[in-house]
């Protein structure tokens, strides 16, 4: 049997991250792997009732607000799935977490990263995934993903400028390259399988 392990997939909008993190559950359930698969905002009752109020573009949330709303949201998904999750050993497979938040609301929303992680430390005790795939891909193929994928009917958050997206993406960066034992970059460019390899590819030290 496996350790429990929480991996999170980050990155800017259209990079495969949601593809990802099926295609690993599907690679844990072939393996035998008790295994959770959630996001962010979202996972929880409480927490999916906050993100419908963060990404409904009806809504004009600073920065703050979005850093405090992400946060609280955190804080229940942490406190009623994602440590449950852990402490009954199966794997939790998470589309965005608190990187995000220092991506976005910390970096392109220029709040900076002290007060994103003092947020992370009275929500959810400062806690952090075991590992994180950073889906990398270039601006332009990124944003004709998204385009097509959001169909014309983007959230907030994603609809934003190409000046916002860049620096999320630049933030993402300094992020993995302050890590390296958590961070793990992925090029997202190719078929959905051809970076699934790469994960795996990536898991190797934790997969049986």
């Amino acid at each position: 049997m496996t350790e429990a392990r929480f991996i999170t997939f980050e990155g800017g909008e259209g990079a495969g991250k949601s593809t990802q993190v099926r295609l690993l559950g599907d690679a844990l359930t072939a393996r035998g792997i008790s295994h959770v698969v959630t996001r962010e905002p979202g996972g929880t009752p409480g927490a999916e009732a906050l993100r419908g109020l963060l990404l409904d573009p009806a809504h004009d949330w600073n920065a703050r607000a979005e850093a405090l709303l992400f946060a609280a949201a955190r804080a229940d998904h942490v406190a009623n799935l994602i440590r449950p999750a852990l402490a009954e050993g199966k794997w939790v497979l998470c589309d965005r977490f608190v990187d995000s938040s220092r991506a976005y609301q910390g970096g392109a929303g220029a709040l900076g990263d002290e007060q994103i992680m003092a947020l992370h430390a009275i929500g959810s005790d400062g806690f952090l995934p075991h590992r994180t795939f950073l889906f990398e891909l270039d601006a332009h193929e990124a944003a004709s993903r998204a385009a097509t994928r959001d169909a014309g009917n983007g959230d907030r958050i994603g609809g934003r400028d190409a000046a916002y997206h860049a620096e999320v993406a630049r933030r993402f960066r300094e992020l993995a390259e302050a890590e390296p034992k958590r961070f793990v970059p992925i090029a997202a460019a190719g078929s959905p399988n051809d970076v699934h390899g790469r994960v795996l590819a990536a898991l190797a030290d934790y997969l049986p």
